[in-house]
């Protein structure tokens, strides 16, 4: 292996874990994998129904795909080392993890945060990618090669009235990435973020409409997205690209798909 190949995940070796892999995002990136000719996906989530359903889209995309919902919280630490090993005792490796977990918070001003909600707003919106790449670290560590794909938002970029907390839990999502990106660089593990603003169509998309505040805020986002609001599809092409070969030498940024709504 030269330096150029060094950390080189191919997709027809590939086992890709998905958390958040039920819906928006995370399944459609399941399905992008599949047709790109992934042979193993896990799909991890809370909801089981879901999570049959999720499995059963896959396989129509590309009938040969061994996909597998396996149900867990991944904001445990003791839940996503046992998450793992069964991957892994299922599959044999971890090529590549794609982290597109989605708190349940809605913006709001910070004021109108109850002080006993704070916590739960950052544990639930940060802990998992965080977990999950650590819990899946010593195995790609041990194989010299690995992808990780965190999806945070334009709000770790960008300081907007009603998102001091959840702006804050995206900030540690993308700067956990790029300080992973450095010291994977060298057992040729790349890491890298996704960073869109809004996302429509989506689950969490529809219950944000739900709040006045947030609902106004995404109103006024969606007037700037020139080139149109991203869809879940566009940020799965987004993560296809970014775990394939000819991403190698990306590790360590953070990307928007916002259809310029911001130029951070």
């Amino acid at each position: 292996m030269t330096d150029s190949d060094s950390g080189v995940v191919e997709f027809a070796d590939s086992t890709v874990v998905i958390v958040g892999g039920t819906s928006g995002v995370g399944l459609a990136a399941a399905i992008k994998f599949a047709e790109a000719g992934v042979p193993r996906i896990a799909l991890v989530g809370r909801n089981e129904d879901r999570g049959r359903a999720a499995e059963q889209s896959v396989r129509r995309a590309h009938s040969s795909v061994d996909v597998r919902f396996m149900a867990a919280d991944a904001n445990r630490a003791a839940n996503t080392e046992a998450l793992v090993e069964r991957i892994l005792g299922a599959f044999g490796s971890i090529e590549i993890l794609l982290n597109s977990t989605v708190g349940h918070a809605a913006p709001d001003l910070l004021k109108n945060i109850p002080l006993d909600q704070l916590e739960s707003i950052l544990v639930e919106q940060a802990m998992g990618p965080i977990l999950m790449s650590r819990a899946v670290l010593p195995h790609m560590v041990e194989r010299k090669r690995g992808v990780i794909l965190n999806v945070a938002s334009d709000a770790a970029k960008l300081a907007t009235p009603g998102e001091t907390v959840i702006g804050a839990a995206m900030a540690a999502i993308v700067m956990f990435t790029r300080a992973l990106a450095i010291e994977g660089k060298r057992d040729g593990i790349r890491a890298n973020a996704l960073t869109p603003s809004l996302i429509g169509g989506t689950l969490t998309h529809q219950r944000m409409q739900e709040s006045p505040f947030a609902s106004k805020l995404f109103e006024k986002a969606g007037k700037m997205a020139s080139l149109g609001i991203a869809e879940a599809e566009d940020l799965a092409d987004l993560a296809l690209f970014l775990a394939s070969p000819a991403a190698k030498k990306i590790t360590g940024q953070a990307i928007s798909a916002n259809g310029g709504i911001s130029a951070a």
